[in-house]
């Protein structure tokens, strides 16, 4: 076997709590409009193809190019939602045209005295020359997760 036709898989997971409650941080991730806001806090990227459609078997399209750097392509897919408790998809990753890696992530959410505790879940495949990129998701997903923190303020 080369290296240069290798899987790695990787997992984690990420707990957070927001001071807000449940519905606040559900609506977050079910409004099209806030979870375009949210994903692309600040100006890191040129925001491109976006397809947001909330529903078991709908499909997500989240394209953007950082600046001066790759295109990034997010494509998922719904197949668990139940309201205001979880989340789960299936989702590829493409990094200018190459597919990166495949992954099954989950959302739940959880109302606390405090307000919301979410928790992700998430275990992927990274293809090829992407097999040691598993510590970057997770540490890109802490981001997107302060990112919403952010939004939610």
């Amino acid at each position: 076997m080369t290296t240069d036709r290798r899987l790695a898989h990787s997992g984690f997971t990420l707990t957070r709590d927001y001071p807000v409650p449940v519905s606040r941080v559900w609506q977050a991730f079910a409004d099209g409009e806030q979870k375009r806001r949210w994903l692309s806090d600040g100006d890191a990227f040129e925001p491109g193809e976006w397809t947001f459609d909330f529903r078991v078997g709908g499909r997500d399209i989240d394209e953007a190019r950082f600046h001066g750097g790759p295109l990034s392509r997010y494509e998922a897919v719904y197949t668990d939602i139940v309201d205001h408790v979880r989340i789960v998809t299936t989702y590829d990753m493409w990094l200018d045209g190459t597919h990166m890696s495949t992954s099954v992530a989950s959302f739940e959410f959880e109302q606390t005295d405090e307000g919301t505790r979410l928790t992700h879940v998430e275990h992927g495949v990274f293809f090829d020359r992407f097999w040691a990129d598993g510590l970057n998701r997770e540490e890109g997903t802490r981001g997107l997760l302060e990112a919403l923190a952010r939004h939610l303020d």
